[in-house]
């Protein structure tokens, strides 16, 4: 065990660099850069101050030095100073980041209460209306994107009915949680309700997988009930391939939330990078996806180390 997760957190090295390379050169590569986008149209800078403003911010050396430079910085947890707001970047991102946990795990929640149950019955009632009715489910949940569904929610619970809160006036949980469950449990419900669909079909495929095999069957030879089997023997077995879709999944809800947190005018890391992409804010942008894949490299690592839990007789070598 100690052997492998040495090995995972080695490897947490070279991923980070390459993402941060690739994101260094993609947010170069568009047209326009931080300084034209942070002055606008409604100042005239003079060519020596716009060269004054790209010689403090690091935008006049060579790319390899900003690339150098940056990454230097970032490993002492200096991540640079936002061109639009002039503040540090690390403060900005963990000052955001606790709505979009919070989203994240609401949304799982959400997702495997609804994924897993489903996923266990289409299991059991194979070929019958209820496994017909839990693929459908799942087809339209991985057919339907986010900001529909959540354009959805807001017109229906808010034009129609008048429920939804009104956004823009996110509270804190610490402030206020009933409040903020509230506002929160419709973005989360959009963005795990895809989740909830991946979740219910390797639920199914991996309990149908574990109901043929050979354990299976002597248990049932032994005269034990049918519940009994599935919750005593092939349950722990199905969960390792759910465990492991949990782990990227989750992951990938930090970047899902993107979408959810602008449609709903959250103020998480999402909606943060999806305004500093469009001000050419490089410092934001190479903050927060960093941020971002360290999160997911750190989830999928603590999936990885939950089958040993599940399933005891697996082992790491």
């Amino acid at each position: 065990m100690q052997r492998y997760l040495a090995q995972r957190l080695i490897a947490f090295i070279p991923t980070l660099l390459g993402i941060s390379l690739i994101v260094f050169l993609v947010m170069r590569l568009i047209p326009g850069d931080a300084i034209n986008a942070m002055i606008g149209t409604s100042f005239k800078l003079t060519d020596a101050q716009m060269a004054a403003l790209r010689a403090y911010f690091g935008l006049d050396k060579p790319l390899p030095e900003q690339y150098w430079i940056w990454l230097t910085s970032a490993l002492r947890g200096d991540f640079g100073y936002s061109t639009r707001s002039g503040l540090p970047v690390l403060p900005e991102i963990l000052a955001r980041f606790p709505l979009t946990f919070e989203l994240a795990i609401l949304a799982m929640i959400i997702a495997l209460m609804i994924g897993i149950p489903i996923g266990i019955v289409a299991a059991v009632k194979r070929d019958s209306w209820l496994d017909i009715a839990g693929r459908l489910f799942a087809l339209v949940g991985l057919a339907l994107p986010n900001f529909w569904m959540g354009t959805l929610i807001i017109l229906v619970l808010s034009v129609v009915f008048g429920i939804l809160p009104t956004s823009g006036d996110y509270t804190a949980l610490t402030k206020d949680p009933i409040k903020n469950l509230q506002q929160l449990i419709f973005p989360a419900f959009t963005l795990g309700f895809a989740f909830s669909a991946s979740v219910m079909r390797t639920m199914r495929s991996s309990l149908l997988e574990e109901l043929r095999q050979d354990y299976t069957r002597t248990a049932r030879g032994k005269g034990l009930r049918e519940q009994a089997v599935i919750v005593g023997h092939c349950l722990k077995n199905a969960l390792i391939p759910v465990i492991t879709i949990i782990g990227l999944e989750t992951g990938y809800l930090f970047g899902g939330a993107i979408i959810v947190e602008e449609v709903f005018a959250l103020p998480g890391i999402g909606r943060l990078l999806l305004t500093a992409i469009g001000q050419r804010d490089y410092a934001i942008v190479q903050g927060t996806i960093i941020f971002i894949a360290f999160n997911f490299v750190l989830i999928n690592l603590i999936a990885d180390m939950a089958y040993a839990f599940v399933n005891p007789r697996i082992r790491y070598e």
